[in-house]
C-alpha cells in the first residue's frame, strides 16, 4: 500500500496540474485581445465589402470579395471579385501572412490595380500600427501616433456592439480625432478585417474629406458565388454626400428612362448634412458623355433661396452612359474655399429599342409560333382571322 501511494500521489499531482494548464490556457485563450490585421484567418473563409476610399474609383464605392482559398509558402492565394456599378473584375491577389499585398505573386488584370490600392488603404490601413509581428491589444491605453504634422493618437476608445449586413458584433472602436472629426474603425477580436469604418483625411482646419469607408457585408465557409455581370440603369431620384460630408445632392428627372433625340427635365436639391435646404446656394450643373465632352452645361446657378432646388432641361442626341456633376459654389454667400463639394451621377442614355430587347422579342414571337403550330392552330385563327398559316 505504501509503496503504490507515491505512485498515485504524483499522478493525482499530474492531474491536477494538468487540469490547471488547461484551464490556464482556456482562461488566457478566452482573455486574449491581441488582434492584428489577418487575425483568426481560416482557410476557405471568404469576405464581402462595400468600400469607398479617397483615391480609388474617383471616391465611387465598390464592393469586394476576398476568398481566403489556401496558403501555399505561408502566403495566402486569394481570388479576389471586384463589383462596380454592375461591371465585375475577377483576379487573384497573393497577401503575405499579415494581408499585405504581394504584387509579385499575383495574377490580376490591369483594371483591377486600382482597387487593389483601395484594399491596401482601408481594410489594411491600420497595419501601420498593429501587425502579427508587433500585435497590439485592444485594451492598450494607445496604438501610437499617425506620421503627419502634429500626428494624433490612434486609440482604442470604447466598447461597442454594431450590427451590419455581414451581422451582429461585439467591437472595441478605434478613434483618431484631429480637427473637426473623429475617424472611426470598428474592430471585433478573432476577426480578420474591421467590421466597419469611417475615416476622414488629415487636416486640421475645416471639414475633412471622407479617406475611407467600408462596412462587412457578407462572410462564410467555402467558394463564394462569382458576381455576374449587369447591364444596370440608375433609375431616379439619386444622391449623394460630397466628400466631405458637408452637403448632401440630390437629383431627380422626368421622364424616368431617357432616350435618344429627347428632352429631359432635372431637378436639383441641395442640402447641408443633416437634410436642411441650403439657403442663397449657388452651384453648378454639367452633363458629360461617356468620351468626357460636354452635352450641356450651366454655371453659376442660383437655387431657389428656401428649398435649395433647381431645374435644368437638357437635350440628349446619343444614347450611352452620361456623367451630371453637381458642384456647390456658394452658400449665403460664402464660398467653399479650396474644397471642390461635387457628386458625380451616373445616369444612362438608352436606346429607344435596344438589341438585346428586339432578340428577345424575335425569340418570343419563335416560341409563339412553334406553340401554334405544334397545337394545330393558325395565327389567323389565333388573332381572329378567318384564315390560318
Amino acid at each position: 500500500m505504501s509503496s503504490r501511494f507515491p505512485a498515485f500521489a504524483s499522478m493525482a499531482t499530474l492531474i491536477v496540474l494538468g487540469a490547471l494548464s488547461v484551464s490556464i490556457s482556456t482562461a488566457l485563450a478566452q482573455g486574449d485581445d491581441i488582434w492584428y490585421p489577418g487575425e483568426g484567418i481560416q482557410q476557405d473563409t471568404f469576405f464581402k465589402y462595400k468600400i469607398k476610399e479617397f483615391d480609388t474609383n474617383d471616391g465611387a464605392e465598390f464592393e469586394m470579395t476576398l476568398w481566403f482559398k489556401e496558403q501555399q509558402d505561408g502566403d495566402w492565394i486569394v481570388p479576389t471579385f471586384v463589383v462596380d456599378n454592375g461591371k465585375v473584375i475577377q483576379g487573384t491577389m497573393k497577401l503575405s501572412d499579415s494581408m499585405q499585398y504581394l504584387a509579385g505573386g499575383s495574377n490580376i488584370p490591369a483594371e483591377m490595380q486600382d482597387y487593389i490600392g483601395g484594399y491596401s488603404g482601408s481594410l489594411h490601413w491600420i497595419d501601420s500600427f498593429t501587425t502579427k509581428a508587433d500585435p497590439k491589444r485592444l485594451s492598450d491605453a494607445n496604438w501610437g501616433r499617425t506620421g503627419s504634422i502634429g500626428g494624433s493618437d490612434v486609440v482604442p476608445k470604447y466598447k461597442e456592439t454594431v450590427t451590419v449586413a455581414g451581422g451582429t458584433f461585439d467591437t472595441t472602436v478605434l478613434v483618431l480625432h484631429k480637427g473637426q472629426a473623429d475617424s472611426k474603425i470598428w474592430i471585433a477580436n478573432e476577426f480578420p478585417f474591421p467590421i466597419k469604418a469611417l475615416f476622414y483625411t488629415d487636416t486640421t482646419a475645416g471639414q475633412p474629406e471622407i479617406q475611407f469607408e467600408f462596412e462587412l457585408l457578407e462572410t462564410g465557409k467555402g467558394q463564394p458565388q462569382v458576381p455576374l455581370t449587369e447591364d444596370r440603369v440608375p433609375l431616379p431620384p439619386l444622391s449623394g454626400r460630397t466628400p466631405r460630408g458637408t452637403y448632401t445632392i440630390g437629383i431627380d428627372w422626368a421622364p424616368a428612362s431617357i432616350e435618344p433625340n429627347s428632352n429631359v427635365i432635372f431637378t436639383v436639391r441641395l442640402a447641408d448634412n443633416t437634410g436642411f435646404p441650403l439657403e442663397n446656394a449657388n452651384y453648378d450643373f454639367v452633363v458629360k458623355n461617356a468620351n468626357g465632352s460636354i452635352v450641356q452645361e450651366f454655371k453659376n446657378q442660383d437655387a431657389d433661396g428656401v428649398s435649395g432646388i433647381g431645374t435644368h432641361e437638357v437635350h440628349f442626341t446619343d444614347a450611352g452612359p452620361i456623367t451630371v456633376t453637381v458642384t456647390v459654389n456658394s452658400v449665403s454667400g460664402q464660398t467653399t474655399g479650396q474644397f471642390t463639394e461635387s457628386v458625380d451621377f451616373k445616369v444612362v442614355v438608352i436606346p429607344e429599342f435596344p438589341i438585346s430587347a428586339a432578340i428577345m422579342a424575335a425569340a418570343v414571337i419563335g416560341l409563339a409560333l412553334v406553340t401554334i403550330r405544334a397545337r394545330g392552330f393558325g395565327l389567323g385563327g389565333l388573332f381572329g382571322a378567318k384564315g390560318a398559316l
